[in-house]
Formats: C-alpha cells, sequence, structure tokens
C-alpha cells in the first residue's frame, strides 16, 4: 500500500529541481489502494516540489445558448435540461469530478490559491504568480507563466489525454480555438479561447519519449515532461500534418471543426 514517503521518494527521483513549477494531472485509482487517500498524493507532490498547480475545471457552470458563432464545434440550443442544472460560478466551488479527488484535495489545501475563470480555473500552492496570469480571453495564460518558468508536466497514472499543456502547444501552432459560456454571479460570460478535444493527444507520446522521466509507485506509473518540450513537439506534430493529434470519433465536432478549418493546395 503506497504511502506518503513512497510519492514523495518516487516524485523526487524523477530528478526535477524542487525549484521547478510543475502542472500534475493524477488518478489516485491507478495506484492501487494509498495509504491516506488523495491527501497522500498531494503530500507527496508538496513535499517534492515548492510550487504544484492543477487543473480545478468547473463544467456545472457551463451554458449552451440557442445561437452563437459558427464553426464553434458546439451544437446550439441542446444544452436546455442541462441550463436548467447550472450553477453559478464561486471560488469555492467543488473541480469537477473528471478532474479527480487529487485536484479536488490540492483545491482544499489551506495554503491553496485558486483563480477565477468560471469554467477552466486552475488551483495551486506557491502559484500566485502562475494563477494570476489567467484572464477570461487567456483561460491557458497559466501554462505559459509555467512554461516560461521552466515548469514541468506530471502525469500520475494518467496519460496524455489528460495532459492540458497539450492544449497550451496547440494554441501557440495556432490551431482554431473556440468559445463557450459560463454561468456566473454577475450573468452569462463568454468564454473565448476554448480548447479542442484532447482524445487524440496519446498519439503524442512517442515524440516525447526522449524528454520523459519516470518512477513507479505502488501499481502506478509517474510521468514527467519538461512543459517547453512538450510545446514544441506539438508544434512540430500539428507543422508536420495540420490533423496531428485530433481523435477518430465521428461525433466530435471540435476535431471536425479544426478539420474543417484547415487548407490544402
Amino acid at each position: 500500500m503506497p504511502s506518503f514517503h513512497d510519492f514523495a521518494r518516487g516524485l523526487r527521483l524523477l530528478g526535477i529541481a524542487r525549484e521547478r513549477p510543475v502542472i500534475a494531472h493524477a488518478s489516485l485509482s491507478a495506484f492501487g489502494q494509498v495509504n491516506g487517500g488523495a491527501e497522500t498524493v498531494l503530500g507527496g507532490l508538496l513535499a517534492a516540489f515548492n510550487s504544484v498547480v492543477m487543473p480545478a475545471f468547473t463544467y456545472k457552470t457551463m451554458i449552451t445558448p440557442e445561437a452563437g458563432p459558427p464553426d464553434n464545434g458546439i451544437t446550439y440550443g441542446s444544452g436546455r435540461d442541462h441550463n436548467r442544472m447550472a450553477e453559478f460560478f464561486t471560488p469555492d466551488m467543488p473541480v469537477d469530478s473528471t478532474m479527480g479527488v487529487v485536484a479536488e484535495a490540492l483545491r482544499r489545501h489551506p495554503k491553496a490559491g485558486r483563480s477565477t475563470h468560471p469554467i477552466l480555473s486552475f488551483a495551486g500552492v506557491n502559484a500566485a504568480e502562475i494563477l494570476a496570469a489567467q484572464t477570461l480571453r487567456e483561460p491557458l495564460a497559466p501554462i505559459q507563466s509555467l512554461a516560461e518558468m521552466d515548469g514541468w508536466v506530471l502525469l500520475l497514472g494518467v496519460d496524455h489525454t489528460s495532459n492540458t499543456s497539450i492544449h497550451y502547444g496547440e494554441k501557440l501552432a495556432e490551431r482554431k480555438q473556440f468559445t463557450r459560456w459560463a454561468l456566473t454571479p454577475e450573468g452569462i460570460v463568454e468564454c473565448p479561447g476554448w480548447p479542442g478535444c484532447s482524445d487524440g493527444f496519446q498519439a503524442l507520446a512517442s515524440r516525447l519519449e526522449a524528454a520523459r522521466r519516470t518512477a513507479r509507485v505502488g501499481d502506478g506509473l509517474i510521468q514527467a515532461f519538461p512543459l517547453g518540450a512538450v510545446a514544441a513537439a506539438v508544434g512540430d506534430a500539428i507543422a508536420e500534418d495540420g490533423r496531428a493529434l485530433l481523435c477518430q470519433r465521428e461525433d466530435c465536432g471540435r476535431c471536425e471543426a479544426v478539420r474543417e478549418s484547415l487548407t490544402y493546395p
């Protein structure tokens, strides 16, 4: 049964300087039965690194309007039932369950801060400058801030389909972005810069193999990548093929919209 010491030791074995900030994505269940649960994983992260950031997204705030801009990877008018159940974004709203219990443990940490985007917020400890970079128009700015600090991406028991930093690479490569809407106490707000689908991101793994560092804790694998290397690999893949990293699902409106945005000689 993995313990706090197991996670702290495994993370240190990655050989990353503790002064480097990290953005982490974690699946607790990937490590089997963990002594102490999500708090143990979070404790290991905070023991190994000074600054830890995780996505704290809140999809329950989303609103689907009846109409909007074209080619937006969304079916307008399809969210009436969901709209009725939408909740106002507040800074203490729990993270979406798809983010995992470790992300929620970070949000609840007494020293944690949180950015203010009504859907795509981030939480972090010792990360005020990183979180403050985010705006409504630039939801991925915290990742840019991490990249400028030579930060790292950590995948704890998950693969690249959970790697939000790949979306930052897509933005740098000028891949099509989208617009979504959120319910806030001030009303419904437009949220531009919405990223595409991540279901095809595992295809990036081979390009990042040389940069990858790994450690095993219990039943789970921890992978680490320099954020700059991730962004560069995304840019190279898209430069070679504008359809790179897109998923193959026939019902994926965002990937189809990206394909339709491409022009070929």
